[in-house]
């Protein structure tokens, strides 16, 4: 069935007649006046997942094991050394230190045209030290209007691939054939070219199922297509689908509860990530199709996924890609005679199946044209089961009384106070974000000194707009990130037009293991969870902020400088670390994996490697089974 529709009418439901308040209403508890209830376990919200996914998926752990796969395999790199994992390998996050700054490339004009910054002040190939943190430092950490003693538009993320042109792929080989080019983004140590940084700081992926858009921006859609991230925002996104092997229909297709299959589609292409310049997404399925899985990588022979494929102690999986993929999803969707051939202007023409296939050409079988397909869904349903809900906490609020400390307990009420903390306001219920599935779908506008913007985002005064303007930004088609945007003004509590603000809005992160995410936030400036707690103290980094749209954003205050209430306070974050995650422990454990670490010498020289670019230093993180194994390094620690 296509389905044919704007974009904005999968957001009808934001329409209300009714002001949308502050919060949902909460139940409270016994004696907490005003304030809202404790969040309650992780347990008790039911995990998202496709309403339509047997329409595609006819086995789904096989589905499972497949994402599994796809998430940890460096082969998806143009490089063949860069898997999805990469920028999440510890607790969901990256905790790499070195050769990961990125300028400030999201910075704008005031027109809001693109001003990309490429002067760093933190170089290429850094080492990384405490003392560089935060990189905003005020004179006093208690008055945002204090003269700043250190200050940096910088953005600590995460590494991907060198500046490269892609060519063609070559059944069999893990790595793409390309042309290296001279970066032209910054990322560059004495003329010799270093792997680029992100413009933004990686969040982490466990228990991002739950949120009803991903990326800091939202541009992963609720709604995956099948091809993209966009979802019904790219009217021309289709897949095709057998109607017998020999006769192909091209359909449009649209999977709710998908955030994650639209995320994960995006970095294999992303020239910053994981990719060459213009390489198209079914060049990798052909690619991997003709690959052994995780060719250079061992797998546990008591891995919770993938251990009936284990080769241990050989590299790779027993089972091909192409294998999995007939055993998770329905033949219509890869099984066909014809190929499909990619137009210089983006469309596409069924044409018949050739014998001896041109590799470098873009004419494709029905499995590799479909493969963002599998790779988005497959993916998605593995970090399904990444969610980390037994915690401490989770444990206090099902009933063990002695699971958290007495400041623990009153840290969390200080959270939840209206008239102390306030950070529930943000943080809302047991995902502890207003960016999940269950709080936008029941009240996705929110209203607060009398402006209207995105549930789940936020603008807390990190950096200005004009640096990253985030959610206020347009997709390919130049419309607004920010759904709130493209709706009717609302009504704020006075009865007049609420404006709609969104330029800076980044997606308010999920506090659950934020004691092993360093660095914080958007721009990754802040590296220790009581820098966290002071910016809060302060009401943010600046006075207050005028948005490239002419709107103010004032500093939050939600905590005083009481020393104990922060102590407190970050007692009860630190009682929301999964202790399977740090452990690494099933369903996070993983195989082993080789990430770049920045290059051998510093931000003032590096070695070259034997292709012109500076030489790779590589780290190994071991494979471990279900029981884990020993706790990987925080950031700043290695």
């Amino acid at each position: 069935m296509s389905i044919q529709h704007s974009h904005f009418t999968r957001y009808l439901f934001v329409i209300v007649a009714a002001i949308v308040t502050y919060s949902l209403p909460i139940s409270k508890s016994a004696g907490a006046n005003d304030d809202p209830a404790r969040p309650p376990s992780l347990k008790t919200v039911p995990i998202p997942e496709p309403s339509n996914l047997e329409r595609f998926v006819k086995d789904k752990h096989m589905a499972i094991v497949l994402g599994k796969a796809l998430f940890w395999d460096m082969q998806v790199g143009s490089d063949g050394r860069t898997a999805c994992a990469t920028c999440h390998f510890n607790a969901g996050a990256d905790s790499r230190s070195k050769n990961q700054v990125n300028p400030g490339q999201n910075r704008i004009h005031s027109d809001g045209s693109p001003q990309p910054d490429q002067h760093f002040d933190y170089g290429p190939n850094r080492q990384l030290v405490l003392a560089d943190f935060p990189f905003r430092e005020l004179s006093d950490p208690l008055d945002r209007s204090s003269p700043p003693l250190r200050d940096s538009n910088d953005v600590v993320s995460s590494q991907g691939v060198f500046a490269m042109l892609f060519k063609s792929v070559k059944p069999g080989f893990p790595t793409d054939r390309v042309h290296f080019i001279e970066d032209d983004a910054g990322f560059q140590v004495n003329r010799i070219n270093v792997r680029r940084v992100e413009p933004r700081n990686a969040p982490s992926v466990i228990n991002a199922v739950f949120n009803f858009r991903n990326f800091l921006d939202g541009r992963a859609q609720h709604m995956f297509n099948g091809i993209n991230n966009w979802g019904d925002r790219d009217d021309n996104a289709h897949v095709y689908r057998a109607i017998s092997s020999a006769r192909l229909e091209r359909e449009r297709i649209l999977i709710d509860n998908a955030s994650l299959a639209s995320a994960a589609v995006a970095p294999p292409t992303n020239t910053l990530e994981m990719s060459a310049k213009n390489r198209p997404f079914p060049m990798i399925g052909r690619k991997l199709l003709s690959a052994r899985p995780l060719v250079w990588q061992k797998v546990h022979p008591q891995d919770s996924v993938l251990a009936n494929y284990s080769r241990w102690p050989q590299q790779g999986l027993s089972a091909t890609y192409y294998e999995l993929i007939r055993a998770a999803f329905h033949p219509e969707w890869w099984q066909s005679t014809q190929q499909i051939r990619i137009l210089d202007d983006g469309n596409t023409q069924v044409i018949a199946g050739k014998h001896r296939p041109n590799h470098s050409a873009h004419e494709y079988s029905l499995m590799e044209y479909n493969f963002p397909l599998f790779f988005g869904l497959a993916t998605q349903l593995y970090m399904a089961t990444l969610v980390a809900d037994d915690t401490p906490y989770d444990r206090f609020m099902d009933g063990d009384s002695t699971a958290i400390s007495e400041a623990a307990i009153r840290g969390v009420d200080l959270f939840r106070s209206q008239t102390r903390g306030r950070c529930i306001n943000c943080h809302e219920g047991a995902e502890l974000t207003g960016a999940s599935v269950t709080r936008v779908k029941a009240s996705p506008i929110r209203i607060r000194d009398g402006q209207a913007f995105d549930r789940g985002f936020n603008n807390i005064g990190i950096r200005p707009s004009s640096e990253d303007i985030a959610l206020g930004g347009v997709d390919p088609w130049n419309q607004p990130l920010s759904y709130s945007r493209s709706m009717a003004t609302p009504d704020c509590p006075d009865g007049q037009p609420c404006p709609i603000v969104a330029d800076g809005f980044f997606k308010v992160p999920s506090l659950r293991n934020i004691a092993l995410t360093a660095p914080y936030f958007h721009n990754g400036g802040i590296a220790t969870l009581r820098d966290i707690l002071d910016l809060y103290s302060r009401g943010g980094n600046f006075p207050e902020l005028i948005q490239h749209d002419g709107s103010v954003i004032m500093p939050l205050n939600v905590l005083n400088h009481s020393e104990s209430e922060k102590t407190d306070l970050e007692a009860w974050l630190l009682t929301l670390t999964d202790e399977r995650v740090r452990n690494r422990q099933a369903p996070f454990d993983h195989p082993q994996l080789f990430i770049p670490n920045g290059h051998p010498g510093n931000e003032l020289q590096a070695k070259p490697g034997a292709l012109g670019h500076a030489a790779d230093k590589f780290l190994e993180i071991p494979a471990v089974g279900r029981n884990g194994g020993k706790p990987l390094w925080k950031f700043l620690e290695k």
